[in-house]
């Protein structure tokens, strides 16, 4: 009898803890739905052949890539365009949604920085809702989940100088009778700036409480959570470019009531990391391979179990270097959800998306006799 006592004193953290150990996705498969119908529209040749893709889209050309009527979940988009990114500039094909019969989109984004691939350039990136890859990242997919009450369209811009050979795509989804309640609409915006320091006569650190000259990587009006950031940084100089705090401004605040440690803190790293590492959830896909920090960086990170939740507003920032003391090409791309479809702030143009070329060894020889000018032939380069 004690024997069977002390057993089950045992197992009660155990039976108590068992409701929560069985939520999740692999449980959640187990569940029968009613009302869902699974649907997949894509680019297969309608007449049974193999021309499986969309022919030919000229620059400024927009393509429909579909229009869904009714109420739905998107659960996975596939792309794969040729011909590759430096003939056509993956920044300038330009992929927006639109829910619910609106005109605006509430995702719009170069294709390549949405999916995981900055600039002009193709790499494998793996992550818990997006990847591309494999064959040097030429497979492109996502599996968020995009619910419509009153239907999807998927449009497709190229903005590049050249033509677009060939697009194969797979858009995958459920049609139900009638969304659960409470569902939110996805959201996604791109965002690019070169920034430069707040006050360069000073150097050294200065103080920044109210974030006003920090880049800006989310401006949302409206209830919903922040589910993940891409973000891509090109750096001119060696100097480690990450000790940049983020600074969150939930509903409105003046102050930040979140406010980080560093970059590479804030993406889950530490001690300015220099080597490919991805996980569900945070990532480095692309560092630099010039000396220190020069060049170009992908850090990801997705917050799929611990959203940032805001009522009214969101406006999330992040510095360029300590107080923003560091001139920096920043681009990212801000996933969401909200309430209801809304309006995203107007994406960088083409002309304001344009690369900057990638600065190496000869050209920081170059700035550092430029500057010997200015201190004399016999300066070493610590005065």
């Amino acid at each position: 009898m004690k024997r069977s006592l002390l057993l089950l004193l045992l197992c009660i953290p155990f039976l108590s803890a068992f409701p929560q150990q069985i939520d999740g996705e692999l449980y959640n498969l187990t569940k029968i739905k009613n009302g869902y119908r699974s649907k997949r529209i894509s680019s297969y040749d309608k007449n049974g052949y193999n021309g499986d893709r969309i022919v030919g889209i000229k620059p400024n050309e927009k393509v429909t890539i579909c229009d869904i009527q009714g109420a739905g979940i998107i659960n996975h988009i596939w792309f794969t365009i040729a011909p590759p990114p430096h003939l056509v500039n993956r920044n300038d094909i330009i992929l927006r949604i639109y829910w619910d019969e609106n005109d605006y989109p509430s995702v719009e984004s170069p294709i390549g920085p949405f999916f995981g691939q900055g600039w002009d350039e193709s790499y494998n990136f793996t992550s818990y809702a997006l990847s591309t890859g494999p064959a040097n990242g030429t497979g492109m997919s996502t599996y968020f989940m995009m619910p419509f009450e009153k239907g999807a369209r998927i449009e497709i811009e190229n903005q590049a100088d050249n033509v677009i050979d060939n697009i194969f795509f797979y858009v995958d989804y459920y049609e139900v009778d009638k969304l659960p309640k409470d569902i939110g609409r996805f959201h996604a915006w791109y965002n690019r700036e070169i920034t430069n320091p707040k006050d360069p006569k000073t150097g050294g650190e200065i103080a920044n409480i109210d974030g006003k000259e920090n880049y800006v990587f989310a401006d949302i009006k409206g209830k919903g959570h922040f589910i993940g950031l891409n973000y891509y940084v090109q750096n001119p100089s060696t100097a480690w470019y990450g000790e940049g705090d983020d600074m969150w401004f939930i509903d409105g605040e003046e102050i930040p009531s979140m406010v980080g440690t560093g970059t590479e803190d804030f993406f889950n790293t530490s001690w300015c990391p220099k080597e490919p590492f991805q996980s569900p959830f945070f990532g480095y896909p692309r560092v630099n391979g010039e000396t220190g920090w020069l060049g170009r960086t992908h850090v990801y990170r997705f917050f799929i179990t611990d959203p940032v939740f805001f009522e009214k507003s969101l406006k999330a920032t992040i510095e360029h270097g300590t107080s923003n003391d560091m001139d920096l090409d920043i681009a990212t791309v801000a996933y969401w959800y909200q309430d209801k479809a809304c309006p995203i702030p107007t994406i960088p143009n083409k002309a304001e998306r344009k690369l900057k070329p990638l600065i190496n060894f000869w050209h920081i020889h170059q700035m550092r006799q430029t500057w010997k000018k200015t201190k004399g032939d016999n300066s070493w380069g610590d005065e």
